[in-house]
């Protein structure tokens, strides 16, 4: 292997690393498994919700998705959901998650 060969390698190595380090695998699987479930479990649609949450993790870091999604799916629970409706900061982020979240579904075809 000549240098080159392995520049080349060492280049791909870390690209993939720090693609597949941005959001944890079981995140990504539990997107699309909700995802699947949302729009009615086609087959097709594992590579549909999985081409959304690369859109979404383009948009979002990690901790910042996680807060994000979290208060986009308490703002409507009862008595504790209301912490998250009534804090105009929350209603702001919750907001801009599903935006990012119908585009990215969009982009990929889940939403019709």
């Amino acid at each position: 292997m000549n240098k080159t060969s392995i520049g080349l390698l060492a280049g791909v190595l870390v690209s993939t690393a720090a693609f597949a380090g941005d959001f944890p695998t079981s995140d990504r699987v539990e997107y699309v498994l909700e995802c699947m479930f949302r729009h009615g479990g086609a087959q097709v649609l594992l590579y549909k919700c999985s081409c959304a949450i690369d859109n979404i993790a383009k948009e979002f870091s990690y901790d910042d998705y996680i807060e994000a999604s979290t208060i986009a799916r308490s703002q409507g629970y009862g008595q504790q959901g209301a912490m998250f409706r009534d804090d105009d900061g929350s209603r702001k982020t919750a907001s801009r998650y599903r935006k990012v979240q119908q585009e990215a579904e969009r982009v990929c075809g889940v939403a019709k």
